[in-house]
This record gives structure tokens, C-alpha cells and sequence, in this order.
């Protein structure tokens, strides 16, 4: 007889290291120091989810599947087991069929007989499913939390509970909010490739009525966490019959249902459920259970109600943003327009709580005199609230400046000067004013689409895109003036804004955009892409749709970049049209006998344009009076402005009064202009003078024989109004040809 633990050849055959670790329930992982696997056993395919595969040559250990967010913790192991250490934590593991479980490891260093680190050992398992739960419950507590914390959304954090729970620790998952003093599902989610057949258990978006009785009712009503050890050996009323008997097909073996409670208010459900669908070691949950669901149900409240908080604060943010910006374009003639404004996605803000990321880009179109347009597009610095209300004060501000008609170097000027004006008041120590105003940049931009010629300004913002004839280039700017708010004091803002012009080829694209659209968060890897990376590939983008329409150039250009956007995002597209709009000009002597033959000219215009007779009498009508109001004030108009140039080498004083051009103020004869434009529901006249002075509409008395053309004007038009010129000013009013 052999003694005690005497071993025959047989069994010692089958205690090689190789046949035991085949027959552990314990996931076994080997490494080499640069992380390469080098053999894991049998429970770590099952574990890991790789059934039948074999760890390739050189695959490293993050191939078994660790999260990217766990990649970290995988390299601080690696590097405190190959000093020597001994380290052991939790991982959150996808498998090879995309669920998620988490996974409680230990690492130990592979050692030479010679004393050196030539590796890891790694032994896992999945967590609570052995006899350490009480250890691993708090670990794995902390990972959900993490995971949780991470996110903002209502939708993504009920799929995120699901991830978790589903298959790890329940075959079936329903989480029922409140809304309202309804309940209604808002996540069904169950063990891999079975799904419930239609009229048994309730869709999501369906509501949730849980008979008397029932044990979900009993959690909502007691508002504590409810355990059903065995269905075998109880009873419960069920919400309907096809409810009853999908239970028993599938063997419903136990459940837990969790209130998500917070701030004393109930948000709904959480229920978990055990079936014959998967085969576990325990197929009942136990009170351990129940006390860690409820724990984990606290967390999943606390979740779900900071992400109702944050979605209820960004949809006031942004509403509040949308409001203030156009709510609806105007209809322009000879003009294609596209806007899009997107918010950054949400930022943790390093101790000031979560940003929704809305700010103080905006963009609009103004409609202007004679069917001319004012385009802009401008960014406040900074996000928030306060970036929003900046914006939305200088939009307005804008809008009035616009009405005056003067040119965009001038808009922007006085736009600087408001800027100043709503800087929030500040003062020092000694009462000294030390008001910081906002930075803005802003482009404004005023286009005709008769002419095509495009006047614009310009204070610090990008130049806009122009797409034409398969290209996409930077529109060429000669003088970038400062961003609104920074001018040094003593320069006046006439000496930073310049004006420029341009021709927009016919069908051209023109896109503006903020910032946003080319700043981008830096990727998985560290790298930013530099300005000229970005603005390549969307230039590259851009060329390729330059015969779209412009909403589809706007989806192209939102979507060009890619990475998340950092910042708020305003895009603006136009497109001139490319055929030529229906014009007509001429220039008449500013005496009384013109007056008919420019209304004979715009008679025959009208016609010619098919403008309905009625509209074409009242258009008619009014180009009398306005013509006439011109010719009597010819005679007292100023003189033509002219622009004097000195040839050669600069004149001695005392010779200078004998300049040609000095001897006598020349006197020519007075002129105007009459141009008619017709667009696709209105025409449009315009008058132009020498006179500098701009009409005004005056009380005509009893017994007056004028003063009352423009009090007509005013009310027969559908607009009207007056602008100043190089030369001198123009009249002009609408009038549309369709019925009102």
C-alpha cells in the first residue's frame, strides 16, 4: 500500500502544468515584457470571448479585448508587474460577440530561474461570478460610476446601464422612466440574438401599467428594492396573458426590480431578470443581489437625472442661442443661400461644472435698398450664455446700422463702436474706467446680384471660400482689419476698416464660416491637425461639390473636417445666379421735360416685363414723383464732387493757387439717373443725383402746391428709402407685382 499522497504513474501523467491549467476555471493570460502574448488557457478564450482562437505571434494583450478608456490602467499594470510588483484591479472587456463584461485580474511577474522579469501572468475572472463578490463589489461599483459619470446624455446612459448589465449580471434589462404620471420603457435590452416576439412584453416607447400586486408595483409604491428569489415558488399577477406565457416559455427563474430614486423624487424602474436563456452557475439572484442592485440603481438615478438636468440646461442654451439668431432668410433674387449653426459637443470645464457650448457665432442676411443684400458673419469670443447675449446685442445693433446703407467699411466702424459701449462697466482701486470689451471678429459683406459685385469689410475673421469651376480658394483680402473691441485707443476705426470689391463670377459659391468649422479636439493620439491641414481638406471637399446646390455644399462642409468640433459652429453659403437679372439704366438731364421720358421709359420696361397693369400704373406713378422731386431741387444741388490729381514734384505754396482747376468753379449741367430692376415678385427703382441731401418726408400745408411726392411714396410702396453715393445720393422704392 502507498502511502498517503503516493501518486501512480497514470495520475501524475495527467498533473502536468499544461493539463491543469486546462481544467481551471480561472483564466490564465502569459505575456512577455513588451506585452506580447505568449499563452493563454482555455477558460481565457471563454472568458474573453475567442473561442478556438490561438494568440497570434507578437498580438499584444490589448487584442483580448480591454476598452480603449482601460488602455491606460493596462500599461501603468505592465510597467508597475515588470518592476517586480504585484497588481490587481478591474477591466472592462468587450468579447468577440460585442457584449461587455468586467473582469477582475491579478499580475504577477514571470520570473527566470535566474531571478529576472521576463514576463506577466495574468489570472482572471469575471467579476461577482465567484466567491469574492463582497471583494469585488466595490470595484466593480467604482467602474460603473466611472462610466456613468462619463456621460451626458439620457439616451446614452440608459445604453450604457444596458452594456453593463446585459449578459454580466442579468439575461433581460427594462428601465421605465416617468413622464409625467405615466411610465414609459425606454430600454429593452436581452442576452445576445433574442428579442421578444411581438405581443408579449412591451416595446420600448410603450407605457408601463404593473397590476395591484405585482412585485414592480409593490417597488414603485414602497420605494425600495424588490427581490424574487424563485418564480417556482411564488406567485405574481402579470400586466397581460402574453407577458404570462412568454415567461414561462423562457423560463423566467428570477428578478430584482430597483426604484431610481434621487432628491426624494421617483424616476422609474430598473428591472433586471434571470432565464433558461443562458446557462450560469446560479440561475436565482440572492439578497447579496438585491443590495447591489439597489446600489447600483442609485447610481444609475444619479446618472439619468444629471443627464435630464443637462439636457433640459443645453436645450434652454441653445434655444436661447437659435432665438436670437434668424429664424427664417429672406427671399433674395439672384441669390442661393444655405445656413447651418451646430453647438460644440458638451466639455467638462476643470471645476465649472459642464459646458453646453453654445456661444456667440451668428451669422444673417439683411435685405437691403433696390434688392442689394448685407451678408455677415461674425464670432464673440468666449462660450456661454454671455457670449450668446453679446452676439445677439450686436446682431441687432448690425441689422440698424445696415438701414442706413453706408458702406461695410462704415458699418463696421460704428459695430467697433458699440462693441465698447455694452463692455460690462468696470472700474479700479482709484475709479479709473478699466472696461474690457468683447472680442469680436465679423465680416460684413453687401451684394448685388444685378451687377454681382460684391462690397465687403473686413475685422479679423477668415476669408470666405469661394467654390467656382471646380476649385475652392481663399478669397483674396487686401486689408484684414482688427477684431471688433481691439482697436488701440487714438487710431480711429476708419484707418482699420477698408473696403473692398469684387466680381462674383456667374454661379459661384461663396462659403463663410467660424472657427469652429476648422478647430477640432485633438484625436486618440495627442495630434491636432494644423489651420492649413484642415482648411486643405476642406477645400479638397468643397472642390468636389462645386456644382451642387448649396445646401448640399453646407452638408459637405459640415462634415468635411473630421474630428470633434471644438468650438460653436456658424456656416453661411451663397451662390450667385448665373443668368443674368433684368435691368434697366439711363441717364437723363435734370430738367422738367424728362420727367415724362422717364416715366415713357419705365412704362415701356414694365411692359416689356410683363409687370401686371395695375402694379405698372402705381410703379409709374411714383417714378413721377420722384424724378420730379430731383429736377426742382437740380437747381440748388451742391456741385459734383471731383477728385483732384497733382501731377509731378509737390508745388511751392505761394504757386499753388495758380493750379489749373482753381481759377473757377465749373458749372455743368445737372443730371440723373433712372434704373429699374425687376426681380422675381417685385421691381425696384432708383433714382440717383448730385444732390448730397437726403429726402425727408414733410407736412404739406393746405394751400401748398408740393411736399406731398414723398408722403405718396410712403404710402403706395411696399418699401422705400434713400442711401448716399460716391456722387451724390439715390432714391429708390419697391413695388411688388403681385397682389398683396
Amino acid at each position: 500500500m502507498k502511502r498517503w499522497g503516493d501518486l501512480s504513474q497514470e495520475t501524475a501523467d495527467h498533473l502536468g502544468a499544461g493539463s491543469v491549467l486546462d481544467h481551471a476555471e480561472m483564466a490564465v493570460v502569459v505575456t512577455d515584457r513588451f506585452s506580447n502574448l505568449l499563452y493563454w488557457n482555455p477558460f481565457a478564450e471563454q472568458l474573453f470571448g475567442r473561442p478556438g482562437k490561438s494568440p497570434a505571434r507578437e498580438a499584444s494583450v490589448l487584442s483580448l479585448g480591454i476598452m480603449d478608456k482601460d488602455h491606460p490602467q493596462a500599461v501603468e499594470l505592465a510597467k508597475h508587474v515588470l518592476k517586480g510588483g504585484v497588481w490587481e484591479g478591474t477591466f472592462d472587456v468587450r468579447r468577440g460577440d460585442g457584449t461587455i463584461v468586467y473582469v477582475r485580474a491579478q499580475a504577477v511577474p514571470l520570473r527566470h530561474p535566474s531571478g529576472s522579469v521576463t514576463g506577466i501572468v495574468i489570472l482572471a475572472r469575471e467579476a461577482l461570478r465567484s466567491n469574492e463578490r463582497e471583494k469585488d463589489r466595490f470595484g466593480l461599483l467604482e467602474r460603473i460610476g466611472e462610466r456613468l459619470a462619463g456621460s451626458l446624455y439620457v439616451e446614452e446612459t440608459l445604453k450604457r446601464v444596458a452594456e453593463m448589465l446585459v449578459p454580466q449580471f442579468a439575461d433581460h434589462c427594462f428601465i421605465e422612466l416617468m413622464e409625467g404620471d405615466r411610465l414609459v420603457r425606454r430600454v429593452s435590452e436581452h442576452v445576445q440574438g433574442w428579442t421578444p416576439p411581438a405581443g408579449t412584453w412591451k416595446p420600448v416607447g410603450a407605457e408601463i401599467r404593473y397590476p395591484s400586486g405585482h412585485y414592480a408595483d409593490t417597488a414603485l409604491r414602497r420605494q425600495e428594492t424588490i427581490l424574487v428569489e424563485d418564480f417556482s415558488t411564488t406567485s405574481y399577477p402579470m400586466p397581460h396573458e402574453g407577458s404570462a406565457r412568454l415567461a414561462s416559455e423562457i423560463g423566467m427563474t428570477s428578478a430584482i426590480v430597483a426604484p431610481l430614486l434621487v432628491r426624494g423624487e421617483t424616476l422609474g424602474l430598473m428591472y433586471l431578470g434571470l432565464s433558461n436563456l443562458t446557462d450560469r452557475r446560479s440561475p436565482h439572484y440572492d439578497a447579496f443581489d438585491r443590495d447591489f442592485v439597489g446600489a447600483i440603481a442609485t447610481r444609475v438615478a444619479l446618472a439619468i437625472d444629471n443627464a435630464l438636468l443637462f439636457e433640459e440646461e443645453r436645450h434652454t442654451a441653445e434655444s436661447f442661442q437659435k432665438h436670437l439668431l434668424p429664424r427664417a432668410l429672406p427671399q433674395l433674387d439672384g441669390l442661393d443661400i444655405a445656413v447651418r449653426y451646430y453647438p460644440a459637443a458638451p466639455l467638462a470645464s476643470h471645476g465649472q461644472g459642464i459646458q453646453t457650448q453654445v456661444g456667440g457665432d451668428w451669422y444673417d442676411v439683411i435685405p437691403l435698398s433696390a434688392g442689394r443684400v448685407g451678408i455677415v458673419i461674425g464670432d464673440v469670443e468666449g462660450r456661454g450664455a454671455k457670449a450668446a447675449a453679446i452676439m445677439g446685442q450686436l446682431r441687432a445693433a448690425l441689422r440698424a446700422f445696415a438701414q442706413d446703407d453706408k458702406s461695410p467699411a462704415d458699418i463696421l466702424a460704428r459695430l467697433d463702436e458699440w462693441t465698447r459701449i455694452i463692455a460690462t462697466p468696470e472700474q479700479d482701486d482709484n475709479g479709473a474706467d478699466v472696461s474690457i470689451p468683447p472680442i469680436v471678429t465679423c465680416q460684413y459683406l453687401v451684394y448685388d446680384a444685378w451687377s454681382r459685385q460684391l462690397s465687403f469689410a473686413n475685422a479679423g475673421h477668415a476669408p470666405p471660400l469661394l467654390v467656382v469651376d471646380g476649385q475652392c480658394l481663399e478669397m483674396d483680402i487686401e486689408e484684414v482689419g482688427q477684431p471688433l473691441g481691439v482697436r488701440a485707443k487714438g487710431l480711429h476705426a476708419d484707418l482699420v476698416y477698408k473696403e473692398e470689391t469684387r466680381t462674383l463670377p456667374p454661379g459661384a459659391a461663396l462659403l463663410l464660416y467660424t472657427d469652429g468649422l476648422v478647430d477640432r479636439r485633438p484625436g486618440r493620439d495627442g495630434q491636432m491637425p494644423s489651420e492649413e491641414e484642415t482648411l486643405g481638406v476642406l477645400c479638397e471637399k468643397l472642390a468636389k461639390m462645386a456644382d451642387a446646390d448649396v445646401e448640399r455644399i453646407a452638408d459637405a462642409a459640415t462634415v468635411a473636417v473630421p474630428g470633434e468640433i471644438d468650438d460653436d459652429m456658424a456656416i453661411l453659403v451663397v451662390r450667385s445666379s448665373d443668368v443674368d437679372l433684368d435691368v434697366e439704366e439711363r441717364t437723363f438731364p435734370a430738367q422738367p421735360i424728362m420727367v415724362g421720358e422717364a416715366r415713357r421709359m419705365a412704362s415701356e420696361a414694365f411692359s416689356g416685363w410683363n409687370v401686371p397693369e395695375e402694379r405698372a400704373e402705381l410703379a409709374c406713378l411714383l417714378v413721377s414723383e420722384v424724378v420730379t422731386n430731383v429736377v426742382l431741387h437740380a437747381s440748388t444741388a451742391n456741385s459734383p464732387r471731383r477728385e483732384l490729381v497733382v501731377e509731378g514734384p509737390p508745388l511751392p505754396f505761394e504757386d499753388s493757387w495758380d493750379m489749373p482747376g482753381f481759377e473757377e468753379e465749373p458749372v455743368g449741367d445737372k443730371e440723373f439717373t433712372l434704373r429699374l430692376r425687376r426681380g422675381e415678385e417685385s421691381v425696384w427703382v432708383e433714382v440717383f443725383d448730385q444732390d448730397l441731401r437726403l429726402p425727408r418726408i414733410r407736412s404739406a400745408g393746405e394751400n401748398d402746391e408740393g411736399g406731398r411726392g414723398l408722403y405718396l411714396v410712403d404710402q403706395l410702396a411696399k418699401r422705400w428709402g434713400s442711401r448716399p453715393t460716391r456722387e451724390g445720393k439715390a432714391v429708390w422704392f419697391e413695388i411688388p407685382t403681385r397682389s398683396r
